[in-house]
C-alpha cells in the first residue's frame, strides 16, 4: 500500500488524423513528486454511444498539457514537460536528482501513428511555470515553440525538426497563465491569451483570440471570449467546417465551471461575433449542476 496518495492530473484530449480520441494524463505521488508519469489511453470509437478505451500506456516522466501536432512530413509531435525543482512537493524534494538535467519542455515524436514515441529534444526556459508549451511548424520548416514562464511568454526555434533548440528569448508580455496557439486550415496562426497583446493583466481575465498572417510577427483582430476574472487554461481545436472551439475554466476552486466558445476567423478579425452560429460563454460543466446544463447536441449546433 502506498504511503502517499497517487494523484491523476493534467488531462488533455486529442483527436488524431485517424479519428481516434487520445486522453493524456499524469500520475504522481502528491501534486508532483519530481518525476510523475505521463500516460495515454486511446478510444477507437469516440462517436459511439458506448465508447471503449484501451489499456493505459506510460510514455515516460512528466506531463502532457497540450495537444500533439502533426508536422508536414507526417511526424506526430507531443509536448511533454518535466517540471523544475521548485514544483516538487515534500517529502520528494531530493528524491530524483538523476532527472534534474531533464527538467524542461520536451518534444516526443512518433513515426508510426502513435504506436511508439521517442524523445527528440527539449529546452529549459528561464523562470519556468509548468511550461505548457506549444509547437507550431512555420512555413519555412522551422519549429516555433512558445511557453509559459513567470516573465511572460517565451519562445525558442528549432531548425532540425526539434532535435536542438535556440536560446530562449522573451516573446510577449503576459500574466503567468496558459495560452493557446495552433495553425489553422487557412494557414493563419491562432493565439488565445489574456488581455491586449502588450498587456500583463492583473488577473486571469479578458481571454482574447488573435490571428497572425506572418508566422507570429504581428497579430490581427482581438475577439474578447470572456472578460471576467478567474478564467484560465484555454484549449481548443478547429472543426472541419472551419469553426474554432475553445474550452476554458472559470473559478476552478469554488465555481468549478468549464465553458466553451465557438467562433470563426471572421469573428476574430471583426473583433465581435458576425457569424450566425458563433456563441460565447457556453456552460459545459459545473459541479452539482448537471441538471441545468445544455444537451451536448445543443452545445455544438
Amino acid at each position: 500500500m502506498l504511503q502517499y496518495k497517487r494523484n491523476t492530473i493534467v488531462g488533455n484530449l486529442w483527436l488524431d488524423p485517424l479519428g481516434r480520441l487520445w486522453l493524456f494524463f499524469s500520475q504522481s505521488l502528491t501534486h508532483f513528486d519530481g518525476r510523475a508519469g505521463n500516460w495515454y489511453t486511446i478510444c477507437e470509437n469516440p462517436d459511439d454511444t458506448a465508447p471503449k478505451w484501451s489499456e493505459a500506456v506510460r510514455m515516460g516522466y512528466g506531463m502532457s498539457l497540450n495537444k500533439p501536432v502533426v508536422l508536414s512530413d507526417g511526424t506526430w509531435m507531443a509536448h511533454i514537460s518535466l517540471w523544475d525543482e521548485k514544483k516538487i512537493r515534500e517529502p520528494f524534494k531530493n528524491a530524483f536528482p538523476e532527472l534534474d538535467s531533464l527538467r524542461m519542455a520536451h518534444v516526443f515524436v512518433s513515426n508510426d501513428e502513435g504506436k511508439s514515441w521517442t524523445r527528440r529534444g527539449g529546452i529549459r526556459f528561464p523562470k519556468p511555470m509548468f511550461d505548457e508549451h506549444h509547437v507550431v511548424e512555420r512555413k519555412d520548416g522551422t519549429l516555433w515553440m512558445t511557453a509559459r514562464t513567470a516573465d511572460g511568454i517565451w519562445e525558442s526555434i528549432s531548425n532540425d525538426k526539434g532535435i536542438t533548440w535556440s536560446e530562449p528569448a522573451r516573446y510577449m508580455e503576459h500574466i503567468s497563465a496558459r495560452h493557446h496557439m495552433r495553425r489553422l486550415k487557412s494557414g493563419r496562426i491562432l493565439l488565445v491569451r489574456h488581455g491586449d497583446l502588450t498587456e500583463r493583466t492583473h488577473f486571469r481575465s479578458k481571454l482574447t483570440a488573435y490571428l497572425s498572417e506572418d508566422e507570429g510577427k504581428t497579430w490581427l483582430g482581438g475577439l474578447m471570449i470572456d472578460e471576467r476574472r478567474g478564467i484560465s487554461y484555454p484549449d481548443g481545436f478547429q472543426a472541419p467546417d472551419g469553426s474554432i472551439y475553445i474550452s476554458y475554466d472559470r473559478n476552478r476552486d469554488w465555481d468549478g465551471e468549464i465553458l466553451m466558445a465557438k467562433f470563426t476567423e471572421e469573428d476574430i478579425l471583426a473583433r465581435k461575433l458576425v457569424s450566425k452560429k458563433s456563441k460565447l460563454k457556453v456552460l459545459i460543466s459545473k459541479p452539482l449542476g448537471l441538471d441545468k446544463l445544455p444537451a451536448p447536441s445543443d452545445i455544438v449546433k
